[in-house]
């Protein structure tokens, strides 16, 4: 009883309701008033409009909430077992000596980022929707093209100076996506109207410029990556950084390291294309100049050939040909040989008479003279010895 009297003399007395108010402004005074957590989500609902937490180190809880006005303004609602980044500042119920968590902002950590990757990635790879088979060519020389990105933003300023240096005659159809957060939505139904294409484009462009992996996880929605992979045209993305890779990008027609890269990847370069059409210029002046001159050489030969098959030449070779040939043959004539003094003998029959040994005597010959022929019978026979 004197340890008693002895302590309330030196000890400060408090009413429940005085002690949790110091307790409160202890807290207030002595701790940040906004500060960084990192824990894993072991519970999660919406009650009344306010988003309720637990959070977890696997060692030690805590209770969080985020009022209805912040969940407004949040770009990511966590569910169990997400792993989180939060900022927040410590609320004391000083009525049941409770403390929790107020929540400002949440962000994914990378391990919940990169698992909700691997599992969407799984499920549409297992699908069949990721498939290099199924990737649709680009278009050499798109006409009109869609450009799917936040506006205004450097990644879309920078996109439509590197289109206007390289190929200006394409197109392009800027169409503003919101890029990060609880916005899968509103990225849906504008995919979803671009099917129709009532634009008439001929590819389209996802894109969004640097931050981080966390910032993409939009590009790693289930709904949004089959959204993509159902789209007639070419889609090219370029999300983020070169060693960023969402869902996205995986189903993808082409994907693009960085916004700038995906106008590079699908629009020609008018440098270039120039190179080649002076290049293609030449090769066909000289392709022509070859042409040209081969083909006057084969119509010389031609005209060469036509010249030595004249028909006119060939009658007169002909004719000079025949009139050859007569010569010889007035040459060898037997009118010539009669002329000469020689006679031509045959018999009744008027088979010709070239021996003696086919005469006999009493035969009846005609002898056959240059200007007429005489009818002889033959006498005697007198043989040549020889």
């Amino acid at each position: 009883m004197t340890d008693l009297k002895n302590a309330r003399k030196s000890l400060s007395t408090y009413s429940v309701n005085e002690l949790n108010e110091s307790i409160g402004l202890l807290l207030a005074r002595g701790f940040a008033p906004k500060f960084i957590l990192k824990a894993t989500v072991s519970k999660s609902q919406i009650k009344k409009g306010h988003l309720w937490l637990t959070f977890t180190d696997g060692k030690a809880s805590i209770d969080g909430v985020a009022w209805s006005s912040t969940i407004k303004s949040l770009k990511f609602l966590p569910k169990q077992d997400d792993g989180v980044v939060i900022v927040g500042k410590l609320n004391f119920w000083e009525s049941k000596a409770r403390v929790s968590v107020q929540v400002f902002d949440i962000r994914p950590s990378i391990s919940t980022v990169l698992k909700k990757f691997e599992i969407v990635k799984s499920k549409l790879f297992k699908e069949g929707l990721i498939d290099d088979s199924l990737r649709k060519k680009l278009p050499k020389y798109p006409n009109s093209i869609g450009i799917l990105t936040s506006v205004p933003s450097s990644a879309l300023a920078d996109m439509l100076r590197t289109s206007k240096e390289r190929w200006p005659l394409t197109k392009l159809h800027i169409i503003p996506i919101p890029v990060q957060g609880n916005n899968e939505n509103k990225l849906i139904s504008i995919l979803s109207k671009l099917k129709i294409n009532k634009l008439k484009l001929d590819a389209l462009i996802i894109a969004r410029g640097g931050g981080s992996r966390e910032d993409l996880m939009l590009f790693d929605s289930e709904i949004i990556a089959r959204e993509i992979a159902t789209l007639s045209i070419p889609v090219i993305t370029g999300i983020g950084h070169e060693d960023d890779l969402t869902v996205s990008d995986l189903v993808a027609d082409h994907r693009s390291a960085t916004p700038t890269a995906a106008i590079v990847d699908l629009l020609p370069s008018r440098e270039i294309e120039k190179n080649k059409f002076l290049q293609n210029k030449k090769i066909l002046k000289d392709y022509l100049k070859l042409f040209f001159q081969n083909t006057k050489k084969s119509l010389i030969t031609k005209k060469s050939f036509f010249k030595s098959h004249s028909p006119r030449l060939l009658i007169k070779n002909k004719r000079t040909r025949i009139n050859y040939m007569y010569d010889i043959l007035n040459a060898l004539s037997p009118r010539k040989l009669l002329k000469r003094g020689f006679a031509l003998i045959t018999n009744e029959s008027g088979d010709s008479m070239y021996s003696i040994k086919n005469v006999k005597e009493n035969d009846k010959l005609i002898v056959q003279f240059f200007d007429g022929k005489i009818t002889v019978e033959v006498d005697t026979i007198d043989y040549d010895q020889i």
